[in-house]
């Protein structure tokens, strides 16, 4: 099966209105203020003139680009003066930066270095990638002409000029290469991505420090290998890359080959907010279930790659599993990277910040969301995602359309129009009525999550229907305006516990509602350290979330918006005898159990809200007791 876009979708309240609200107002003005603070603008400005000083990283250039796709794609949302001002200004400046054969990276211009002679680290094919995706955003947002001009420009000297086994440290020119092919029609640009897609993995980029050749992902050809490996961003860029090379040469064998990697990714190697990377040195992924919660590294920018990744592969194949993904990554992975006013970021997304946790990094959790990053990748992503978030909801094929991730709003594909209404993530119910529909059969699909346990459906052929999660409900017939469709995923408070090999979770479970991942913060307990609370009986039974039990408990949580809704629970907290001068280890025949204290009641709330309030401890995993 083979989906398309359905670009006419459009979001217009709830949960990511409120979040794309933030992003525009707020987020993208800040990022404009703060990458121009960091030289990068200064950069384009010099390499116009034709020379100067380089400022800040050799990737500058691509906080830039990333900027302006988010200004395309909120352009295209609503048109606003402040708005078309600043992506006038930023795409005047790249095109008067732009060598005379189309070259454009700011570090080589100024710096003279040689081109394309430190491929392993130079960023340059990196850097015209995200200038290639800010201008397909342009074109199909605003339809400005002018960015895709510099782009293709660029694209046509690489085709030219570019060494023929060339490959860039930092893959990410893939997906931008076949975007643009998908734009323009010029098959060289898909080649071009196809050629660096088949050349990595033979040990040809150079070595570096003490990292190997799978850190850029040059150790295994991808059709080779069977799982993900390296820098957690750059796999997730590389594999969206390939998704889009395999769809559009109808390559069976590669598109199989990253579903192989995809599929262990998810079981060994993904955290439970579909986070990856559990390694700070290198930003790598681990070995399988190198999950533990305290060291996880879970780089914004591997959240946003990954649900790239995950659409292409939803594109490809219809399977709902990427759309579970997309939905669990973005609410717990994406989202946490931002603060819930705009202006603060996370790098990095730890599980559990324990009380008295080093904050020396600036990336650590532990330091809490920071104002902005010397290596500023990851807010310039979330706020292209948000931007472009509208575009990844829903799908169309010759049969009909397809509904993904909901939110309120109305979908035009084609002759059928629909509207959703849905007070989703915090409640179950999803109305989708059809306003518009050709007079020919055609199929409407909707997404059942696979969480959605007891999920069930009013449709015109009958209500209360069950739907199986992890599948899509299906109804093809000739719809009239007018006629709806009711979802029911019955959202209440779950407990989820890790598999075996997972030894870091052991004894341990996680509360989820709905989509979101929740989390104890220590601003919710100021009795009791979160390090030695507990859940007492561990049945999901015992949580309350006053809403889908009927109970009054779940109010609004001090400081936290108040459509937040919280989970309630009992338990215990612990507390360990300080014997033998406090050493935390005893003989394993009489072990020392910890003297427990309570009953405590627990505040869970959603993971992505948690630094919000004063610094503290954190964590999703809790013991039983």
């Amino acid at each position: 099966m083979t989906l398309r876009p359905a670009p006419g979708m459009r979001i217009e309240g709830g949960f990511w209105a409120a979040r794309q609200r933030v992003n525009r107002e707020v987020t993208i003005p800040l990022g404009g203020v703060r990458i121009r603070e960091s030289g990068a603008f200064a950069n384009l400005e010099q390499a116009a003139r034709g020379g100067g000083r380089h400022h800040g990283k050799v990737f500058a250039d691509s906080d830039v680009y990333k900027w302006l796709e988010a200004l395309a794609w909120e352009r295209g949302r609503a048109e606003s003066a402040e708005l078309a001002g600043a992506y006038e200004e930023a795409s005047a400046l790249v095109a008067a930066a732009q060598a005379p054969d189309g070259y454009l990276h700011t570090h080589t211009q100024l710096t003279g270095r040689p081109r394309y002679s430190d491929m392993a680290s130079s960023h340059e094919l990196y850097c015209a990638g995200h200038l290639m995706q800010a201008a397909v955003a342009g074109r199909r947002a605003i339809g400005d002409e002018r960015l895709l001009g510099v782009a293709t420009r660029f694209a046509d000297h690489l085709v030219k000029d570019l060494p023929p086994d060339a490959l860039d440290g930092h893959p990410q020119i893939e997906t931008a290469l076949a975007e643009l092919y998908r734009e323009t029609g010029v098959r060289a640009y898909l080649d071009l991505a196809a050629r660096m897609i088949d050349g990595r993995g033979h040990e040809t980029l150079p070595l570096k420090g003490h990292h190997g050749p799978g850190i850029r992902q040059d150790r295994v050809p991808l059709r080779a290998a069977t799982t993900v490996e390296g820098h957690a961003v750059r796999a997730m860029y590389l594999a969206a890359g390939a998704a889009d090379v395999a769809a559009e040469t109808g390559d069976r064998a590669l598109l199989a080959a990253l579903a192989t990697q995809w599929r262990d990714m998810v079981a060994t190697k993904t955290y439970l907010t579909g986070g990856l990377g559990s390694v700070w040195y290198g930003e790598q992924f681990g070995g399988p279930h190198e999950l533990t919660p305290e060291t996880a590294y879970c780089e914004t920018c591997a959240a946003v790659g990954s649900v790239q990744w995950a659409y292409r592969m939803l594109l490809a194949t219809g399977e709902s599993a990427y759309a579970d993904l997309m939905e669990r990554t973005l609410y717990n992975a994406v989202l946490p990277g931002v603060s819930l006013s705009g202006d603060r970021f996370f790098y990095v997304n730890a599980l559990r910040v324990r009380a008295g946790a080093n904050p020396d990094d600036r990336r650590a959790a532990a330091r809490g969301r920071q104002d902005w990053y010397g290596t500023a990748c990851c807010p310039p992503n979330v706020m292209r995602l948000l931007s472009s978030l509208d575009h990844y909801l829903a799908t169309r094929d010759d049969g009909g359309v397809q509904l993904h991730l909901y939110a309120p709003g109305t979908l035009r594909a084609g002759d059928v129009v629909l509207r959703v209404e849905t007070g989703y993530p915090w409640d179950g119910r999803v109305e989708i009525t059809v306003a518009e529909a050709p007079a020919t059969p055609w199929t409407l699909a909707a997404r059942i999550p696979s969480w959605a346990d007891g999920a069930s459906v009013d449709g015109l052929s009958g209500t209360g229907l069950p739907v199986r999660p992890g599948s899509y409900y299906r109804a093809r017939r000739v719809w009239r305006p007018g006629d709806r469709i009711v979802l029911d995923f019955a959202i209440r408070p779950r407990l989820t516990a890790a598999v075996p090999r997972l030894d870091v979770a052991r004894g341990q479970v996680a509360v989820e509602r709905g989509p979101l991942v929740y989390c104890l913060e220590q601003a919710d307990h100021p009795g009791a350290g979160v390090d030695d609370l507990c859940l007492e009986g561990g049945l999901s039974d015992g949580l309350s979330d006053g809403l889908s039990d009927g109970l009054s408990d779940g109010g609004p949580i001090a400081g936290l918006p108040a459509e937040v809704v919280p989970v309630h629970a009992r338990g215990r907290a612990h507390v360990h005898r300080k014997e033998d001068g406090g050493y935390p280890y005893r003989t394993a025949a009489a072990p020392l159990e910890p003297e427990h204290v309570g009953p405590v009641d627990l505040t869970f709330v959603p993971y992505y809200a948690w630094a919000n309030r004063t610094p503290g401890a954190m964590t999703i995993w809790t013991p039983m007791h």
